[in-house]
């Protein structure tokens, strides 16, 4: 959302929130149904997200602005789960959070544990960890090692 001058310039940061969950999953697996609206105060703003249809992603992720910043997408998207998970961890919440049917959301959990966290100079969000050969480091979100048997992260081959 802070892609737009009068969001950011609140400073709020990300949302992240509950939204109405249909009653039946659409046919292509999504919970919301295409159309929905999601509507968000920010400051004196009130933003409204319509839900786009499955017909809608390649023209969305085939578009070259989204080509061209792709990695960028990518890191802050990396950052903004690393900062979920860091909330979902906390007190009271972790619990709930360890019962969802999520996988991969369970496994990142048991990894970070109540590891340490910083953003580096880059202002990646990084985990003090193991890695692959259990040299412990910085690692953001996407470097975790995690057992083959759980889940990829989107998107999945």
């Amino acid at each position: 959302m802070e892609q737009f001058d009068e969001v950011r310039e609140i400073g709020m940061g990300p949302m992240v929130g509950k939204v109405a969950l249909s009653i039946d999953a659409t046919r292509d697996g999504s919970m919301v149904e295409p159309g929905a609206q999601v509507v968000l105060q920010r400051g004196d703003l009130m933003l409204t997200y319509t839900v786009a249809g499955p017909e809608a992603l390649a023209s969305i992720v085939e578009h070259p602005e989204a080509i061209a910043h792709a990695d960028g997408h990518r890191r802050t998207g990396v950052n903004v789960a690393s900062f979920t998970l860091i909330a979902l961890r906390g007190e009271g919440v972790r619990g709930r959070a360890m019962q969802t049917p999520h996988p991969r959301l369970r496994a990142l959990l048991r990894a970070v544990g109540d590891a340490p966290y910083e953003a580096d100079a880059g202002g990646d969000v990084r985990f003090f960890l193991p890695d692959q050969n259990g040299q412990e480091r910085w690692l953001r979100l996407d470097e975790i090692p995690l057992a083959p048997t759980v889940p990829a992260a989107w998107p999945r081959p």
